[in-house]
């Protein structure tokens, strides 16, 4: 068992979807073939070093594939690979998921600022 890479497959999946930002790049691209500057406008708060990051890892993975047209202005397309379309299948339930309880979860995360934003004044007068 201790030769076993993966937990569990969970655990699996998690080597290729971990970071902050790339199940958003997976469900973006599930949509349609997309440039690099419209990856990052849907993706507003990603850095451009975390994005191209998280690109050069899922590519590496065998889920993006990125073709660089060779052109001037440069002109490189995003899309997904049949292994990472498989993959974004399998978050289609997460996303219903969190569409169907957005609001609770608006009100939750809301709470959660709220804790810490008192938390970090409370902090800074001490």
């Amino acid at each position: 068992m201790a030769d076993e890479p993966f937990t569990c497959g969970l655990d699996a999946a998690l080597a290729v979807v971990s970071g902050k930002w790339k199940l958003l790049i997976l469900y973006y691209l599930a949509h349609q073939t997309r440039r690099y500057g419209e990856l990052r406008r849907c993706i507003r708060d990603v850095s451009d070093k975390v994005l191209i990051q998280h690109l050069k890892e899922l590519e590496a993975d065998g889920v993006v594939e990125r073709v660089d047209h060779k052109e001037i202005p440069p002109r490189v397309d995003y899309s997904l690979t049949s292994f990472g379309v498989s993959l974004a299948r399998s978050l289609a339930p997460l996303c219903a998921w969190g569409e169907a309880h957005a609001v609770e979860i608006a009100a939750l995360v809301g709470r959660r600022n709220r804790r810490r934003l008192r938390s970090r004044r409370s902090s800074e007068r001490d």
